[in-house]
């Protein structure tokens, strides 16, 4: 018996849907951290929450005294952050420390699993020593945290700026929208014009400044859009979204024209513009999603990058471009029908029967996509309304007069269509408000034990792969006993 013949999808397919499997199996939230920053490491405050005890102390030992061989530096603890019931000021204690000591140097000191606590040792000057210990005295309150790290993002000293920059980084952005008042626009302002400093921290300065800039700001951002800079382009996904913020709906047709629309815009550009409408699809509350379909809608023309976006339409419910992603999924090349999955999932996610007889018309043509799509994916779950949804700058029109491929298909709020409404005409379908709300609710159900017989053939299938790759098998056929 042939491997390929019971498993078709083992070798890099069966890894790549494993991967994908796994994206939409797993938990998904949209105000984990900052939208655009990666935290470098745990801070020092993270750390410290694990920990038993957390102290400063002072070298008792220099090179002379230490032991060599195990690396143990006898320390006295000078100051208690943490675990004052398991240490006190003065007790002398035994960490291991393979760097050069001196009598005197102090160190930060983080010890677990007490009465016999086993230390970590981090090394800290002055400077290091007295943030630490002020960060440690900072009410337990997000928005507190963040106003104390604001002024040490751009410290001069690395272990400092680094720590202030991952507290940020792993804040939601609700809580730094709550700082905006107290934010240097100034400062951030300069900080996002130089040069020298790096992608990661301009996507947070560029976060920072949507949130407490202003119209005045939008000339600037402008010329970095249309002329960005090498210092920008790794934060150009972080700029895109400062723009929007600040614009507002005005300011998608830019976007459109110079990374959406645009055959030529290079990947990573049309990449970042896409990350950034996906952030006020889901966080942002300035722009209405019945206007950023309009934007995603004009991806779809592009085919390398329309199946990035199809989640995010049938996450939006924007069910407008039923006839059009049959289209993509017929016209798609025999090396290039990785759209087809999404397509197929955008359909089941969909409460019309026009996606339903659509997944039957394609299942004639691809009937391996739609197995995949079933097999490893769940229905896609559409996300909650958005307040700008409620407060778009044009007026939605009534329930009854709506058509499928209309702009405001995105924000209808079918699940909450009173019993007996009028039927809707979609499609040249008459279809009850309630009847489609019911549909829509049951699409959204998951049922858990679809769920584990997804991870568990996902599961199955890397091992299989894993298996190949060790044994230098072929992925096309292994034979087995």
């Amino acid at each position: 018996m042939r491997i390929s013949e019971t498993f078709p999808i083992v070798g890099r397919t069966g890894i790549g849907l494993f991967l994908l499997g796994l994206m939409a199996v797993l938990p998904w939230s949209s105000a984990a951290a900052c939208p655009f920053c990666e935290s470098v490491q745990q801070t020092i405050r993270q750390q410290s929450l694990t920990m038993d005890a957390v102290v400063i102390a002072s070298s008792l030992d220099g090179e002379l005294t230490r032991n060599l061989t195990t690396g143990v530096v006898k320390m006295r603890i000078e100051k208690v952050l943490k675990g004052s019931e398991h240490v006190k000021v003065g007790q002398e204690v035994d960490a291991i420390y393979y760097g050069k000591v001196e009598v005197g140097r102090r160190f930060l000191l983080s010890g677990v699993d007490p009465p016999h606590l086993q230390w970590s040792c981090l090394p800290v000057s002055e400077r290091a020593e007295e943030y630490i210990v002020k960060a440690s005295q900072v009410k337990d309150d997000p928005v507190a945290r963040l106003r104390f790290f604001r002024d040490y993002l751009e410290d001069e000293e690395a272990l400092i700026s680094r720590d202030a920059y991952d507290e940020f980084a792993s804040a939601p952005y609700d809580v730094i929208q709550q700082i905006g008042p107290d934010m240097d626009r100034g400062q951030l302002i300069e900080w996002v014009q130089q040069p020298e400093i790096g992608a990661d921290r301009k996507r947070l300065y560029f976060t920072m400044l949507g949130v407490c800039g202003s119209k005045d700001d939008l000339p600037m951002l402008e010329a970095m859009l249309r002329n960005p800079a090498k210092s920008v382009t790794g934060g150009l996904d972080a700029l895109i979204a400062c723009y929007l913020t600040l614009a507002g709906e005005s300011g998608l047709p830019l976007i459109d024209e110079l990374f959406i629309a645009n055959h030529k815009a290079p990947f990573p550009q049309s990449y970042a513009a896409i990350m950034a409408i996906r952030f006020h699809g889901t966080e942002g509350d300035v722009i209405p999603r019945s206007a950023l379909v309009e934007s995603l809608h004009k991806i779809l023309d592009r085919g390398e990058l329309a199946d990035m976006v199809i989640p995010d339409l049938a996450k939006w419910k924007d069910w407008s471009q039923i006839e059009r992603l049959k289209t993509l999924f017929k016209e798609a090349e025999k090396d290039k029908n990785w759209l087809r999955v999404p397509v197929i999932n955008y359909m089941r996610a969909c409460p019309l029967p026009e996606a339903e007889a659509a997944i039957e018309e394609l299942e004639k043509i691809d009937p391996e996509a739609v197995r995949r799509a079933k097999t490893f994916f769940p229905i896609p779950v559409p996300v909650r309304a958005k307040p700008a949804d409620e407060a778009t700058s044009q007026s939605v029109p009534p329930l009854k007069t709506l058509r499928r491929g209309t702009r405001y298909a995105a924000v209808v709020p079918l699940a909450a269509a009173p019993a007996g409404t009028a039927p809707v005409s979609l499609a040249g379908t008459d279809v009850t408000a309630t009847e489609i709300g019911n549909r829509s609710l049951l699409a959204q159900k998951t049922n858990p034990w679809d769920l584990g017989y997804v991870i568990t053939v996902a599961l199955a299938s890397i091992v299989l792969a894993l298996f190949l790759v060790l044994t230098g098998g072929p992925a096309t056929g292994v034979k087995v006993a």
